[in-house]
Formats: C-alpha cells, structure tokens, sequence
C-alpha cells in the first residue's frame, strides 16, 4: 500500500512538473492570432455569402438596393456584434500575453481550449441570424451564443490566474498583485466571462426579450472597456479612501483608550 502510495505521489508529481515546464510564448501568440484571424475570416465570409440582395429581389422593393439590405438588418447586426466580440477577445488575449513573460504548459493547454471556443464564434453568428425572432429556438440559440463567449473568455481568465499561482516567474511586476496594473488586468479579463454569463440567465428569465438582452450585451461591452480604466481608478480611489478612514478611527480609538487608562488606574 505504501509503495502505490510513493508511485501515485511520484506520478502527481511528474504531472505537476510537466504542466509548468515552460513552453515558447511567441509560437503561443503567433498560434493564437493566426486563430483568430482564420475566424474572423470565416465570419466576413458568412456575411458575403447568404446576405446580398439579388437583383430579383431589389425589384420587390420599387427597385431600392437599399431597402432590400434593410431585410437582412438583423443579420448585419449580429455580424457586427460577433465581430466586435471577436476583437475585443483579441484584444484581451493581447494585453494579457503583453504581462506574460515566461508561458508555461498548462497556460498554452488553457489558451487552446479558449481558441476552441473562440473558433465558435462564427457558429454563434449563424445561429443568432438564422432563427426567426420571438421563437423558442432563437432565445436557445442566443443562450448557446452566450457560452460560446462565456467559455472563450473563462480560458482567458483561467490563463492569467494559473499566472498569478508563479507570478515571480511568469509575470511582468506591475501586473503582479498589487502591481499598478494588476486591479486593471482582472476587471478587463473579469468583464466578458461576467456579462455573458448575466446575459444568459436573463435570457433564462426574460425570453421574450432575449435578442434585445443579446444584442444590448454586445455595444455595451465595448463602451465598458473604454470606461473600464476610469471606472477601476474610481473604485480603487473609493477603497483606499474607506481603508484609510477605518485605520483612522482605529488609531483614535486606541489614543482614547490610552488617554483612558492613566485616570482609570488613578481612580
């Protein structure tokens, strides 16, 4: 029994080992891009393919071209939201991989099932396009879109915490804790994985209004990251502000009990 105890140990040990031997993070980045790239391809592909108006059917609409794109408003939308998505994950990837400086197994293992998801993207978008509106199929179809994004974006965050568990070794100082950059770093990977995730159960809760909650999701996550560093200086401001009045009341609490205690022993 104590032999298979030593060998299991022992196993554990290897695999633990394996996983943080480190592994090239520029072949990890240039894997990455070229991933995201390939799908951002196939999503201008999808677009092109099946949402252009043919001359038969511009002459439905008294021969206005523009009209006749109005048909396939919603299929543009979801275009532009799966596209937008697509980017700001990128971005994502790119910011954190710029605080990265020694990637190890289990991080290039985490990035490979975030770019899994990611590669399902543009099924997402075919989804999102082709149910009709109001129908049961099309809020299933937004909750799938939901997790896809959900999970593409859980790796990402999974990545920077496996970081954080060697962080002397694998990241840059000031995105270490309590680095300029650190608070910065986990709202910005915090953010996506956050809202899809309401996004979901609200569809759950909400159905009828499934496609507003989506589509909401979408051109609000952009304008988040563009408040996102005012919005963590604010907080973080807030914080020190309330931990500095606390460290001040304790401070006059125990001057008050040391003026206290010469009277008390007088007495």
């Amino acid at each position: 029994g104590r032999r298979d105890e030593e060998e299991e140990h022992h196993n554990l040990e290897s695999f633990t080992f394996y996983l943080s031997e480190p592994l090239s993070k520029e072949r990890v980045e240039a894997f990455s891009d070229g991933v995201y790239a390939i799908v951002a391809t196939l999503l201008i592909l999808d677009i092109c393919e099946d949402n252009v108006p043919d001359p038969r059917e511009v002459e439905k609409f008294s021969g206005s071209l523009l009209e006749a794109l109005s048909e396939y408003g919603p299929n543009y939308l979801a275009y532009f939201g799966s596209f937008v998505t697509i980017g700001l994950l990128w971005f994502v990837h790119h910011s954190l991989f710029l605080y990265v400086k020694k990637a190890t197994r289990l991080m290039g293992l985490l990035n490979i099932l975030s770019l899994a998801f990611i590669g399902g993207l543009p099924l997402a978008y075919q989804l999102t396009s082709e149910f009709a509106e109001k129908s049961h199929n099309e809020t299933e179809a937004i909750q799938v879109s939901c997790v896809i994004t959900f999970f593409a974006s859980i790796f990402q965050f999974a990545i920077w915490t496996t970081a954080l568990l060697n962080e002397e070794e694998t990241l840059e100082p000031f995105a270490r804790y309590g680095g300029k950059e650190h608070a910065f770093m986990f709202a910005k990977l915090a953010l996506y994985p956050c809202v899809s995730l309401g996004a979901f159960f609200l569809t759950c809760l909400l159905s009828e209004f499934s496609t507003a909650i989506f589509h909401l999701m979408q051109i609000v996550i952009p304008f988040a990251f563009l408040a996102l560093r005012i919005f963590v200086r604010i907080s973080l401001a807030v914080i020190k502000s309330v931990m500095s009045l606390s460290r001040r009341n304790v401070v006059l609490l125990e001057e008050e009990e040391a003026c206290l205690a010469p009277t008390e022993t007088l007495s």
